[in-house]
């Protein structure tokens, strides 16, 4: 952690996903870290995607049969609002700005999907935190996204390489870069600096509107290609 705080000045804590670590711990990497560092956490597992998620195994959480249906999927169940209550106590103790919400490919934009979602983050308490929500899949249309956005003061998290962001909220927009071309092996993508001068430009696009932009490296060479981009930030 130590070696990580002398080369960045932000976080995406994804082990928040699979599991929430103690408060205690939390505490900890807040102690440890310097006063102007930031972490931004991604939502719980239980928020978003069903037991029958493969990642569950790392959950920590014992589901029985009859309550497959109260997890997941951004469903307004009491479990689901009660893990985000967990999530939210993490991104305090972390004096977070951004909770990611990021939804499976398996959640579409169906009817039901949406009602659900509408429920669930209209009536959470947010303490503040800027909710990057990041579908997936075909269905959500830029015009579905758009709409969601405003009606729940979302910030789209996209990729944007594989499409542009279309609603921000709280001057804040937020890109999350998985590699490249989509596919299994995307991860492994190392960025060539072509494509970091067409990441600063499109970088510097969304500052001249006015917002904070968040970019963050999601691909097996992540802390490489990302102090490459930090480097090229500033010299470019």
């Amino acid at each position: 952690m130590s070696r990580y705080f002398g080369r960045f000045r932000l976080v995406e804590v994804n082990s928040t996903f699979y599991r929430l670590p103690r408060v205690e711990t939390a505490e900890r990497w807040r102690a440890e870290a310097p006063g102007d560092f930031e972490f931004a956490v991604k939502a719980w597992q239980a928020i978003t995607h069903p037991p029958t998620s493969p990642t569950w195994r790392r959950a920590g959480v014992e589901v029985g049969p009859g309550e497959q249906d109260r997890y997941g999927f951004l469903r307004p169940t009491e479990e689901v609002f009660q893990a985000w209550e967990r999530t939210r106590e993490i991104c305090r103790v972390l004096d977070a700005r951004v909770c990611l919400i990021q939804c499976p490919t398996r959640f579409g934009a169906t009817e039901g999907n949406i009602r659900n979602m509408r429920r669930l983050l209209s009536e959470i308490e947010r303490g503040g935190l800027n909710i990057a929500w990041e579908p997936r899949g075909a269905s959500w249309t830029d015009g579905k996204i758009r709409s969601l956005c405003a009606e729940l003061s979302l910030t789209h998290c996209v990729d944007p390489f594989a499409r542009d962001p279309v609603a921000f909220s709280g001057g804040t927009a937020y890109l999350r870069l998985h590699g490249r071309p989509p596919g299994d092996r995307m991860y492994y993508y190392r960025y060539t600096d072509e494509d970091l001068g067409w990441l600063l430009k499109k970088l510097r696009g969304l500052e001249a509107q006015g917002l904070s932009v968040y970019c963050l490296f999601n691909n097996v060479s992540m802390g490489e290609d990302a102090e490459r981009f930090a480097q090229m930030i500033l010299t470019g």
